[in-house]
């Protein structure tokens, strides 16, 4: 594995809409981030990924994309990005927008042209089919916010237009080389603009598996998960590289992909040296436990299970290239929510947890929030939540038999509304976010997890990021920390998440005991310095340590 520029540097995802609003009308815009480079730049920070920005009606919160070359006037302007990117780069600073285009807004002006006149040259852009009344549709998949993958196209009673997302989200023919063009040619204009590079969402799904076919249906709708064709999906490969050719590539730009179902022996084309990413996320802790019956039949990922997964993923990772490693994101319930078993969660867990993923090898990410420990959102009543997956998913609970106590609860522990409430960034009114009603609502804990009462707290969870990626960036340690090989200790001891970073001259072990009872652990080697530690002490006598609940410890061993 080459190094790269990037390899050393600690990532963080902004959800615009959530961080900083500046003009009061409570949604948080461009100047907003631009107002807290310096709090990023504190915090440890070099990347910021930020969710989309680009005009949309938000019927998916910016995913669905009305034009790739105009930023939304809820987020700015124009002038503001660009200021965005002058002020970044004054700070050493990248940014990186997110690259939406599996598919684009039904208020784009390409689905436009294609409704108007579905055999021309827009027609190809995107999935049409032909299906008269009575007529079955062409597959019976189900789109990931629940539904048929196809509707009317509008304007037509007899031809349908693909979407495995929602329905204001049609899918982009990948297949035609004048859509792909287009798309080449906005990368690059971004990219010559002065942008890093770009974070690339749902790329996957760029490649269809056809001709259209039905799957065995796997709920009582008929339908299947769109699932089943990306697994017989053959060719995105070819996608993949012309893209990195013609517009990444030449550019040097950063690129991180949103990939979930590759297979090990794939690893090399995503991510090698020669990849067509420069990383990408680990989502085996995202995934883990998930079922195409509902959040219902959902399992929760214990810590033997992270553990497990983790290692896995590691292992298969190797030195092929560098693994993007995260535990939260903005599709994504809260990590101490999610990974800290339920009723654990505490200054000292959060940090735990904190320690645990940050040293794995690979580029840490932190999401807007994390740094501070934020929580999952508690809600009462389903016209509380405003993600459309999560009111998908609280249907599909009813429907099998859960309960509407029960049902609010599985969206309380996997909706996404988790993530998106606004930053904490004090204890005022709104949480300091904004000066107006906030677009979503705040979550009450407000009061006591925010940046002010942490900033200044050595103890606090958020002094403990900086901590972390001060230590992997650091002249001494960087070399184990970054480069080393990561080789698991002691796996088969329960709760206990241990790991060696093994550099050519310091060798690092990191133990965390994700449990509340204390844990007696062997030392393979006289500790030679405590170099970070989420507790005031660590007991260490007789080659043993005697860790705390939730306790965790980086140690620098003897050679």
């Amino acid at each position: 594995m080459k190094k790269q520029w990037w390899h050393e540097m600690t990532a963080y995802q902004i959800y615009p809409k959530s961080f900083c609003d500046s003009n009061g009308d409570g949604i948080g815009d461009l100047p907003g981030i631009i107002s807290k480079l310096d709090y990023l730049k504190d915090l440890g920070v070099d990347i910021i990924w930020l969710s989309p920005i680009y005009v949309s009606p938000l019927a998916d919160q910016g995913y669905d994309i009305a034009d790739y070359r105009q930023i939304d006037p809820r987020f700015g302007t124009m002038e503001d990005m660009d200021r965005l990117l002058e002020e970044a780069h004054k700070r050493g600073l990248y940014i990186l927008m997110d690259l939406v285009v599996n598919h684009c807004s039904d208020e784009h002006e390409w689905f436009k042209k294609a409704c108007e006149d579905p055999d021309g040259k827009y027609g190809k852009f995107f999935y049409l089919a032909d299906v008269k009344e009575g007529e079955p549709l062409p597959c019976n998949w189900r789109s990931y916010f629940g539904g048929p993958v196809w509707d009317k196209l509008p304007g037509h009673e007899d031809k349908y237009y693909l979407h495995v997302f929602h329905k204001k989200q049609p899918d982009l023919n990948w297949e035609n080389p004048d859509l792909r063009e287009e798309v080449y040619d906005m990368i690059n204009w971004w990219l010559d603009k002065g942008l890093d590079g770009f974070r690339l969402d749902a790329i996957i799904n760029i490649k269809k598996a056809l001709p259209f076919k039905n799957y065995e249906p796997d709920r009582d709708d008929g339908l299947c998960s769109v699932h089943h064709q990306l697994h017989e999906a053959v060719g995105v490969g070819h996608f993949l590289r012309e893209m990195r050719d013609r517009t990444f590539r030449p550019h040097n730009a950063l690129t991180v992909g949103e990939v979930f179902n590759e297979k090990p022996e794939e690893l090399p084309d995503f991510i090698g040296d020669d990849g067509y990413f420069s990383s990408m996320y680990d989502f085996s802790g995202t995934v883990f436990g998930q079922s195409q019956k509902g959040w219902q039949a959902y399992q929760d990922i214990t810590p033997e299970d992270y553990k497990h997964v983790i290692f896995k993923t590691q292992a298969e990772v190797a030195d092929i290239g560098f693994i993007s490693n995260i535990i939260e994101n903005h599709d994504e319930p809260r990590g101490v929510s999610r990974y800290i078993p339920e009723g654990d969660q505490s200054v000292t867990s959060k940090k735990c947890l904190a320690t645990t993923y940050f040293y794995l090898k690979g580029l840490p990410w932190i999401y807007q929030g994390q740094e501070l420990g934020m929580e999952n959102l508690k809600i009462t009543s389903i016209d509380e939540v405003d993600d459309i997956s999560s009111i998908d998913a609280y249907q599909v609970a009813l429907d099998a038999g859960c309960s509407p106590k029960d049902a609010l609860h599985l969206i309380e522990k996997y909706g996404r509304d988790n993530a998106r409430t606004p930053f904490q960034w004090n204890d005022k009114e709104n949480a300091g976010f904004t000066d107006g009603t906030p677009w979503l609502r705040i979550n009450p804990n407000y009061k006591e997890i925010n940046l002010a009462a942490e900033e200044n707290d050595p103890d606090s969870v958020f002094a403990h990021y900086k901590k972390l990626s001060a230590l992997r960036k650091s002249d001494e340690y960087k070399d184990a920390l970054v480069y080393g090989d990561l080789i698991p200790y002691l796996p088969e001891k329960e709760n206990l998440i241990a790991y060696y970073r093994k550099g050519e001259d310091h060798t690092m072990l990191i133990l965390s005991n994700f449990q509340n009872a204390q844990c007696l652990v062997p030392l393979p080697k006289p500790v030679k310095a405590v170099v970070l530690n989420n507790l005031s002490d660590a007991v260490i006598q007789d080659n043993e340590i005697l860790l705390g609940g939730y306790q965790s410890v980086v140690l620098e061993l003897s050679e």
